[in-house]
């Protein structure tokens, strides 16, 4: 049995080199967005966890368009936040993204994530129409 190819894309973090991951991976008609934060190219973070939200689905589905997909491609979203009473911003946000497509969806509250200055993170999973795309060609 033949696999199908692998296809990745970056986003410029750093930490993609140095923890050895993609900020996305295609194999056949599905398409896998890591857990994306919410960092500017200059490497800044802005405090308020809605616009957090924003610049994360930014880098997300730039990823996933990268891949040949689009935020209606999207089935599964899992959000994290470290603080409850910012469930209804960042999902506000999460709604203006999702609001035709309504992807199954799980948002954790958790203790911290990877850098203090972050409020939120998005992790993105989308499964693609085969018969409509006919996929990338071999890396």
């Amino acid at each position: 049995m033949t696999r199908a190819p692998r296809h990745r894309a970056a986003s410029g973090s750093p930490y993609e080199d140095r923890i050895g991951f993609s900020r996305a991976v295609r194999v056949g008609d599905r398409i896998h967005v890591s857990g994306t934060a919410p960092v500017w190219p200059d490497g800044s973070v802005d405090p308020d966890p809605a616009v957090q939200a924003r610049r994360c689905f930014e880098i997300a589905l730039a990823a996933l368009t990268d891949l040949g997909g689009t935020a209606a491609d999207v089935v599964r979203t899992r959000q994290y936040v470290v603080d409850a009473a910012e469930a209804d911003a960042v999902g506000g946000v999460h709604g203006e993204v999702f609001a035709d497509v309504r992807p199954a969806s799980t948002m954790v509250v958790v203790a911290a994530l990877l850098d203090p200055r972050w409020r939120y993170e998005v992790e993105l999973e989308a499964e693609l129409d085969p018969v409509l795309d006919p996929g990338l060609g071999p890396e």
